[in-house]
């Protein structure tokens, strides 16, 4: 770990999370991962034809060193390490990776970035239509004629869910956190008393069973990777939810309460298996007593209802990300929290991701047929992250601590491609799902990159650098009006669109004029302080570049009242402010082959369909003038 690290941990540390701070976490970090009990050991044994101790105490074994390493080891102690100022996820995780590097290199490093994100939206589809499925179903151990209302009471409750993500994950929190305290305090009684009637069942803490049951039959311990890894899905929300409660928080939970309530369940799953092979058909419920069956069901319902809820905060984290990068376009983002800057909610990817879901409850219509695609979207997402992880854990650390990274790094990537390796034999029988979507959203964010590049090239084309167009311009100043304008410009140095159409259809030109560029910094956030470069361009015109990080929203506005108070000489009050913004309609040129031809309509419709300008810079739209332009591409 670099020093630099290690101080701003020493310094979290002193500011220890509070119970709150904790309790958020357990409702909205790992809910995903907490749910895990519900399915996985009941996947992963129960493609034996006769289940015998052996087989029990092998994948147990296999089960319980996998999530040390992948997600105690790999995520919670290392992977946490890896924040960008505070937050994480593939995307924050890529800005730090190609952050100084040659501008040739970026573009590999990029694509494993936008991969990872891509196969994560995957991950926050199928999530929550598993974990509610896989709940529903315990109600088959009360009776069988409630089968058929499992899909509908699904519906229901994801209906449900996704009515109150506009409350914001603080309020989720709140309200899921102590719930999942009270799922993993269950979770550990019920695997204690399991456990205390089978207490051979410890034998699997020893690793050399899960050496033992690899070496006996490799090729069979290969294919069932693709089920064990179930046990760990979740561990990419937690490194994507870190931005909303912090390192200290996430592995403080981590370690005092969902490890223990996670272990001591899958080993109590374990016990009830060797002294009853017939409870394979629903080992979970079956661990609970006659009478304590029904409140499980209920219990489990409310956790895999905060499962969904780690990746749908998750999704709406990396969205804000890729919008912020430039891999996105504008979305409304509206903040649920007066003090917290990371909640969010994204109306539009809540109502896409409701749909999806509710396509694959229908579709599928159990747990046991959703569990083939699960696994391809979490460990690719996580084989992308180990390969990022080699550009910036080691970055800063030199001689032996420099070579430990790369040894622990080298192990992560092994069991990564392992895992993913065993879950893409499983493409036709589920796994195309999750790499259709994948492959969809990396279109899309290529598409999206590549069009506003070149829409940039295409704009400043020919164009006469503005410091000498203002210069010519009020040599033989058109008609000027009182007030100041304020043109928002793409790029910086280029004559923007509306000040053409300003003065060849008005023929006017403002007592003071300012030229603002926003963009994005690879960093989260930007002190306001540093959010924006002034430039004096001639007597009455500036160049302002305001910078803002990937989890800041731009405000204009704001930003325009603190450069009134730094450069007086500059006429900002709000009533004699008046702002011009070009309306691009991006038209498609005909003579092209037709995937050039299929790709730029692509990037038109997106352009069409992305938020205004006005609504996404909070600029008052009272005070705005936008100047139609088309622009062939």
């Amino acid at each position: 770990m670099s020093s630099a690290n290690m101080l701003n941990d020493a310094g979290k540390s002193a500011r220890s999370p509070g119970a709150a701070i904790l309790l958020g976490a357990l409702g909205v970090v790992y809910g995903d991962i907490g749910t895990s009990p519900l399915y996985a050991m009941k996947v992963s044994l129960s493609g034996f034809a006769t289940l015998n101790p052996e087989h029990v105490l092998g994948v147990l074994s296999l089960l319980f060193w996998l999530l040390m390493i992948v997600v105690s080891l790999k995520y919670v102690i290392c992977v946490l390490q890896a924040d960008n100022r505070g937050e994480g996820g593939i995307l924050a995780l890529m800005e730090l990776a190609i952050r100084g590097m040659p501008k040739g290199k970026k573009w590999i490093f990029t694509i494993f970035g936008l991969i990872g994100a891509s196969l994560f939206y995957g991950d926050s589809v199928i999530t929550p239509a598993i974990s509610v499925l896989s709940a529903l179903e315990g109600i088959s151990i009360v009776s069988h004629r409630l089968d058929e209302w499992i899909v509908p009471l699904s519906i229901v409750v994801l209906s449900g869910l996704f009515a109150i993500q506009s409350r914001g994950t603080g309020a989720m929190g709140k309200l899921f956190g102590p719930i999942m305290l009270l799922w993993f305090l269950t979770l550990g009684i019920l695997g204690v008393w399991r456990i205390s009637q089978t207490p051979e069942i410890l034998r699997a803490l020893n690793p050399l069973w899960a050496i033992s049951f690899i070496s006996d039959a490799p090729w069979e311990v290969f294919l069932l990777l693709g089920a064990i890894v179930l046990a760990v899905t979740g561990a990419e929300a937690l490194y994507v939810d870190m931005g909303h409660f912090g390192r200290p928080a996430i592995r403080r939970a981590w370690f005092g309460v969902v490890m223990p309530g996670l272990v001591l369940s899958y080993f109590g799953q374990g016990a009830l298996l060797l002294a009853d092979p017939t409870a394979i058909r629903n080992p979970f419920f079956l661990m609970a007593p006659s009478w304590g069956l029904v409140p499980l069901v209920v219990l489990a319902t409310l956790a895999t209802i905060i499962a969904s809820q780690a990746v749908i905060s998750g999704a709406f984290s990396i969205t804000r990300q890729a919008v912020q990068l430039g891999y996105w376009p504008r979305m409304v983002i509206q903040h649920t929290s007066a003090s917290e800057e990371g909640q969010i909610y994204l109306p539009r990817v809540n109502i896409l991701l409701f749909i999806a879901v509710l396509i694959l409850v229908v579709g599928f219509g159990s747990s046991d047929r959703l569990a083939h695609a699960y696994g391809f979207a979490v460990t690719g997402t996580m084989l992308m992250t180990s390969l990022l992880a080699f550009l910036v854990l080691p970055r800063n650390s030199t001689g032996s601590r420099r070579a430990l990274w790369f040894s622990l790094l080298s192990i992560f990537l092994v069991i990564d491609v392992l895992l993913f390796s065993s879950n893409a034999l499983k493409l036709f029988e589920g796994g195309w799902l999750p790499l259709g979507i994948g492959l969809s959203i990396l279109a899309l964010m290529i598409t999206w990159k590549q069009g506003r590049d070149k829409l940039h090239e295409a704009l400043t084309d020919g164009q006469q650098p503005l410091k000498e167009f203002m210069v010519s311009l009020e040599a033989y100043p058109p008609t000027r009006v009182p007030g100041t304008a304020v043109f928002m410009s793409m790029i910086v140095n280029t004559v923007p669109p509306a000040l053409l159409h300003n003065l060849k259809h008005n023929k006017v030109l403002h007592e003071q004029v300012l030229f603002l560029t926003v963009q994005s910094a690879g960093i989260p956030y930007v002190p306001s302080e540093e959010q924006c470069q002034l430039e004096r361009l001639s007597a009455s015109s500036w160049q302002a570049t305001a910078t803002w990080g990937f989890k800041q929203d731009p405000h204009v506005p704001l930003l325009l009242e603190q450069m009134a108070k730094e450069h007086p000489e500059l006429n900002l009050e709000p009533l004699e402010v008046s702002y011009f913004l070009s309306r691009q309609t991006v038209l498609v040129v005909r003579k092209l082959s037709l995937v050039s031809r299929w790709r730029r309509t692509l990037f038109a419709f997106m352009a069409r369909n992305s938020s205004a300008s006005t609504r996404f810079f909070k600029i008052p739209p009272n005070r705005v003038v936008e100047m139609g332009m088309q622009q062939e591409i």
